[in-house]
């Protein structure tokens, strides 16, 4: 199983290691000592992410099959005549979306605009690191 440090968690959950070493000190966050250092079991950490996963809620009242949706604000648009590309920074996430300039139109998309992203995805690329997390 996968053991993390506290500095490689602090990086995975978008905080400071000083939150992390909090969390674990109040025990919401179990660790254990391995060989002088600190760290936290995958599993684990997997479970805590989960609980502690907040996303902005969901403006619209439309019901769909999509489960990754990522709620945030447009921060660029870039559009041509034809083509346009948008990105929206939704918590520590930057998606990126290529549409019809038409779309961009109609949707009235610009920075600053509130904007949902929603992804439905058959082929979704998962990697894993080649090194140890440890």
């Amino acid at each position: 199983m996968a053991q993390f440090r506290i500095s490689d968690v602090a990086d995975l959950l978008g905080v400071s290691d000083d939150t992390v070493r909090r969390w674990v000190k109040s025990g919401q966050l179990p660790a254990v000592e391995t060989s002088g250092r600190t760290v936290i079991d995958g599993a684990r950490l997997a479970a805590f992410a989960r609980e502690r996963a907040a996303a902005a809620e969901d403006p619209s009242a439309v019901r769909r099959s999509a489960r990754n949706r990522f709620v945030g604000l447009v921060t660029k648009v870039i559009a041509d005549t034809v083509m346009a590309q948008v990105e929206i920074q939704a918590g520590p996430h930057r998606v990126v979306s290529l549409m019809s300039a038409e779309a961009v139109r109609d949707l009235g998309l610009a920075p600053g605009e509130l904007a949902v992203a929603v992804v439905k995805a058959t082929n979704v690329v998962v990697e894993t690191p080649g090194g140890s997390h440890v």
